[in-house]
């Protein structure tokens, strides 16, 4: 496979890096590549690794990712790479595991690393914290405290380079302004002028009219932007919402049968709350648009074949909890809805990656779907800024401050409860046709149903299944005193994400794609 432009230039200059000096030091062995979702890391990556081995410089590769379907991508293409297997049996090259795993790889696997010169690849590196064993989270210790010294080389790639807790991320370098330095950056916007990615288009749904009813007292609100500024209730309430559901789906249905028309084997993402979300809402499809959807959940045995299954086949709709969000390799899907309770930019970011890979169809549109939640929109209206001001600088330990975390990337239970507006005390509501109890039943089970990834053990801790811990009980919440009812008109606005105007498509190219619909029906 013929490498694009950007993958060469990264691979060059990683190659120049690690050979420049016979200076030994852990900046000279470790190399950060900034690239945008959906740009091909992971071949890059891989080529990498496979040019280093021809120069004799390294042994072996292990490789580690944020989950077990991108565990199982990168295999397969180092297999395709070495012509061998990478699964750490007898003859392997190397293996490829989760981060999850780097908690409990045995003394063989470790001593691999003072026997041969081991290149690693760090896929999503932001979910490894630190800057020393003092701020370190649990993915990052072990690198911190083994791989960083005993690694011959090493690549970290993100999409993200930031983290929601705003700890250093394991093994990057910070300026004085504690802002991260990247060895190489291929943003969105190079990579759409490139053609290496798809323009992005979101459409945000609001509505005009909410009225909330306090003792015989009614508050209208014109948007979900006042309604939540008002913290009449949370974004949590409005994504559980079913009349909120079917406006964001219809909006997204109608412009995915469009794409249908001319590109036949395009996909739709769902992304859900809960599992108990995405059961409601794959109810919702069969019963207003007749329409199937594969649901991919953390309670399947084995989500990550499903996820392959639904790859490879000409199925329409993919809905997920936790499940495919950054790195999930899927390109034929081109519509998104964005109905997760989560609200951070990282997490935003990485869903939206997930339809941005180009592929040879003729329609190459990326649309997506959301509730016109104010962080939202101003996540998507900077959606081409690589690291955004506000999410740019990290909080810096010094080595002689007597701090110890094991803080994990937040799990989206956790990002949802940071990031959204607090359901305010002695308040019932009742959102459109969902009572309280309703909501409640809901809430606890995005809260039991953790997020925990597929059967790796995941990053999320001490979230029970069967029993909630305190802190996450919802039991206490009073019964109702008021009411909410959506009564006004929806409206949907194509937000104007910055920068990106060169690259929108013209009328020209819009008739001649309608012309080639008329066409084919």
């Amino acid at each position: 496979m013929k490498l694009r432009s950007w993958q060469s230039e990264c691979i060059n200059s990683a190659i120049s890096k690690y050979t420049s000096s016979t200076d030994s030091s852990d900046f000279k062995k470790h190399f950060l590549a900034l690239a945008t979702p959906g740009a091909g890391k992971t071949i890059m990556s891989a080529t990498l690794a496979r040019k280093m081995y021809e120069l004799g410089l390294i042994d072996l590769v292990l490789c580690f990712s944020p989950s077990s379907i991108v565990s199982s991508d990168f295999s397969d293409e180092l297999t395709a790479q070495f012509k061998t297997e990478f699964n750490g049996k007898v003859g392997s090259l190397g293996d490829a595991f989760t981060y999850q795993k780097l908690g409990t790889l045995d003394n063989d696997t470790w001593k691999l690393f003072d026997r041969f010169r081991v290149f690693v690849i760090f896929d999503e590196i932001h979910h490894c914290a630190g800057s020393s064993t003092h701020d370190a989270n649990a993915w990052g210790a072990p690198i911190i405290e083994v791989i960083r010294e005993k690694a011959a080389y090493s690549i970290a790639l993100t999409g993200t380079p930031w983290r929601s807790d705003s700890l250093p991320i394991a093994l990057s370098t910070y300026c004085e302004d504690n802002r991260i330095q990247c060895d190489y950056v291929y943003g969105l916007k190079q990579a759409i002028a490139d053609d290496v990615c798809r323009v992005p288009q979101v459409i945000a749904v609001d509505n005009n009219k909410i009225v909330v009813t306090k003792n015989k007292k009614q508050k209208v609100f014109k948007s979900f932007n006042t309604l939540l500024s008002a913290k009449a209730t949370s974004y949590s309430h409005i994504v559980l919402n079913e009349i909120v559901n079917d406006q964001v789906l219809s909006r997204a249905i109608i412009k995915f049968n469009e794409i249908r028309k001319i590109n036949r084997n395009a996909g739709g993402l769902v992304v859900a709350s809960s599992i108990e979300h995405a059961e409601a809402i794959k109810q919702l499809m069969t019963k207003s648009y007749n329409i199937g959807a594969v649901v991919v959940t953390t309670n399947e045995a084995r989500p990550s074949n499903k996820i392959k299954d639904f790859r490879n086949s000409s199925d329409e709709w993919l809905i997920s909890v936790g499940m495919v969000s950054e790195g999930t390799n899927i390109p034929r899907l081109q519509v998104c809805c964005n109905l997760t309770n989560v609200t951070t930019e990282m997490y935003f970011r990485q869903i939206f990656g997930r339809i941005l890979r180009k592929t040879d169809a003729p329609n190459q549109e990326a649309f997506m779907f959301m509730p016109a939640e104010p962080n939202l929109v101003n996540y998507a209206r900077r959606m081409v800024q690589d690291i955004p001001d506000e999410v740019a600088k990290v909080k810096i330990v010094k080595m002689d401050e007597e701090i110890t975390t094991n803080a994990e990337e937040l799990t989206p239970v956790e990002a949802a409860r940071s990031n959204t507006h607090v359901l305010p005390e002695k308040h019932e509501i009742t959102f459109g046709r969902h009572c309280v109890e309703d909501i409640q039943r809901q809430i606890q089970n995005m809260l039991s149903n953790h997020y925990l990834d597929e059967s790796e053990g995941a990053q999320a801790k001490g979230l029970s299944s069967k029993k909630p811990s305190s802190h996450q009980s919802v039991s206490n919440i009073p019964k109702a005193k008021w009411s909410m009812g959506i009564v006004g008109k929806y409206r949907q606005e194509t937000l104007k994400v910055a920068d990106i105007e060169p690259f929108l498509i013209s009328q020209a190219s819009k008739a001649k794609l309608a012309e080639l619909s008329q066409q084919l029906k």
